[in-house]
């Protein structure tokens, strides 16, 4: 089959269409997927520079979540048969035609969703459902800040959000639901947020940032209020004063996806497919993708997904 190698470590230009290995079911929860598309997420650029190793027993091929049809099961497998459409969250290897994955990080179509759309969703779902909802517990009527709200899992989060009864945070942001958009090149955020919210600070933060926010993150947090770290774009080592933690009874944790055991992710899809694909279903939630590309532009697409130009997901076909 094609794939999208990383033919050495560095810029976008180090990836290129080659042909490889066809990957076969090892494990009899299995199943495989002949990959309609599959989408681009920062976790892929981090993995081209050598920064971001996959995990032990992962494929080396990037890729995090892809849409497409089944073409073998394992024998234990018994939800899903052969040529059902179905979209997955992956250990990894996306960027090619075809995929193996364990059967329960595998997802049925959001009704209404075309088979294409539907790559954009896997990761950005589960990312938000496993960090805001179930483990910093967002709830109805709860304040909610997401940095880099004009990214895929940003576009995503303020529409969760919004459809579950959380008020979030330029224009494009408010057209998805946002209550207040902020632009961090020109505003203080914490101000922005204290102004908002009548000096209380917000109940949840997700951030993408790491370091440079972390202090400012702390300060804008109500009382009992959550952080949740899920990356380091702003680096990974912060200045911060622990009396401001301590005061506000804060909780502060961080994680990604890629790296949980496969019966924890299996939890977290179902956990999405009950309380996410309603929302799709009924409209409240829909993709939002920049541009289709097909695997052979896949450097052009990291070019594009590093500049910060674009609003939404970036997906990527056979």
């Amino acid at each position: 089959m094609k794939a999208v190698v990383i033919t050495s470590y560095g810029g976008p230009e180090v990836l290129k269409l080659q042909e490889v290995d066809d990957p076969v079911i090892i494990k009899d929860d299995e199943v495989l997927i002949k990959v309609e598309a599959t989408a681009v997420n920062g976790a892929d650029t981090s993995q081209r520079k050598g920064e971001y190793p996959p995990p032990k027993g992962a494929s080396p091929l990037l890729g995090l979540e892809c849409s497409g049809f089944i073409l073998d099961v394992g024998k234990d497998v018994s939800r899903w048969k052969v040529g059902d459409q179905v979209c997955a969250l992956l250990n990894g290897g996306g960027y090619a035609e075809k995929v193996a994955v364990p059967a329960g990080q595998v997802l049925p179509i959001p009704p209404g969703i075309s088979l294409k759309d539907a790559a954009c969703f896997p990761e950005v779902a589960c990312t938000v459902c496993s960090t805001s909802f179930m483990t910093s517990k967002l709830s109805a009527g709860e304040t909610y800040l997401i940095h880099g709200g004009s990214s895929g899992i940003g576009t995503f989060a303020i529409q969760i959000a919004k459809a579950q009864g959380a008020t979030e945070k330029l224009s494009f942001c408010k057209n998805l639901g946002a209550d207040v958009c902020i632009n961090y090149k020109t505003e203080d955020f914490v101000a922005r947020v204290k102004e908002e919210t009548g000096g209380k600070g917000v109940n949840v933060i997700l951030d993408c940032i790491g370091g440079s926010y972390f202090q400012k993150n702390l300060e804008s947090l109500s009382l009992d209020g959550r952080l949740f770290i899920i990356g380091f774009q702003g680096g990974a080592k912060p200045e911060v004063n622990l009396q401001a933690l301590f005061a506000k009874r804060a909780t502060v944790q961080a994680g990604g996806l890629r790296s949980r055991t496969a019966e924890n992710k299996a939890v977290i899809v179902r956990e999405v497919e009950k309380n996410v694909w309603p929302a799709i279903a009924e409209g409240k939630v829909k993709p939002v993708i920049y541009k289709f590309y097909p695997l052979s532009e896949a450097a052009e697409a990291h070019e594009v997904i590093e500049s910060s130009q674009h609003i939404g997901k970036i997906v990527l076909f056979p």
